[in-house]
């Protein structure tokens, strides 16, 4: 058996997330059809993460097993075939065996888009359109993003279910808050995400811009470090993860494989 680094794209409008699913309408069940009619045999694929309905990958990476001879550039043209449109395949490459592409990540890129205004129906499918009579204050919304910067325990801006729990702490190396026209970005980047926790950031962050809450009440929470409803959830639509990091040797970012580059 081979292994195989994969990066993909998705529009995650008409999907129920990454996860496999009971009705079979994850991305991930939408995957493992076409290796298991490549295969001739069931083939389990590997994420980098998972991300919910409505949220869009422009770099989602995942990994699998399968004993192929024909070469990468065969397997990536006939994993393409019969996929929906709003899926990509974009570059395959074999890596060693204890590649893992969720556990040998080092970080990752988010990047939350929101309107100021109402937005036409060609962008709105992929943005949080704050159409409302004041505009956010930005400069607030950065004092905040600034006390967020670094490493903390971010409990406070995540989720979970059940009795799951993890470690919290979290080293978000980057979250900046760029405007182009009536476009905000804001990006983030971090050794690692917690569930819904760049949503959970944005919402905060909006509160600020909107004077509900201020920068200050965002490092109180940060040090009580536990979930409180003043937290709001952004919507999932506004959220892409942009890329995945490696290290050298270990399958690199994977923005800078050969065929994600000639993809764009």
């Amino acid at each position: 058996m081979t292994r195989w680094k994969v990066v993909c794209a998705y529009d995650g409008t008409a999907f129920a997330g990454w996860q496999s699913q009971p009705g079979g309408v994850g991305i991930q069940d939408v995957i493992e059809r076409r290796l298991a009619a490549i295969a001739k045999a069931p083939v389990r694929i590997h994420a980098s993460g998972r991300t919910d309905a409505g949220v869009h990958a422009r770099g989602q990476v995942f990994h699998f097993d399968l004993a192929w001879r024909h070469g990468a550039d065969r397997l990536l043209a006939a994993l393409r075939v019969g996929l929906p449109p709003t899926l990509l395949i974009k570059s395959i490459r074999l890596v060693s065996g204890d590649f893992h592409a969720r556990f040998t990540a080092i970080g990752k890129r988010y990047e939350y888009r929101l309107f100021l205004g109402h937005p036409d129906p060609f962008i709105r499918p992929f943005v949080w359109a704050l159409d409302r009579p004041t505009q956010p204050d930005l400069a607030a919304m950065r004092r905040a993003a600034k006390i967020l910067r670094g490493r903390h325990d971010f409990a406070a801006f995540s989720a979970f279910t059940g009795e799951e729990r993890e470690d919290t702490v979290r080293s978000l190396r980057r979250l900046d808050i760029v405007r182009r026209g009536r476009g905000v970005t804001i990006v983030a980047e971090a050794d690692g995400f917690l569930y819904k926790m760049v949503r959970s950031l944005v919402g905060a962050l909006v509160a600020v811009g909107y004077g509900k809450l201020t920068p200050e009440d965002l490092g109180r929470f940060l040090a009580a470090a536990r979930r409180t409803p003043a937290v709001e959830t952004a919507p999932p639509q506004g959220l892409f993860l942009v890329r995945v990091d490696y290290p050298r040797g270990r399958g690199a970012r994977a923005s800078l494989s050969r065929s994600s580059r000639a993809d764009g």
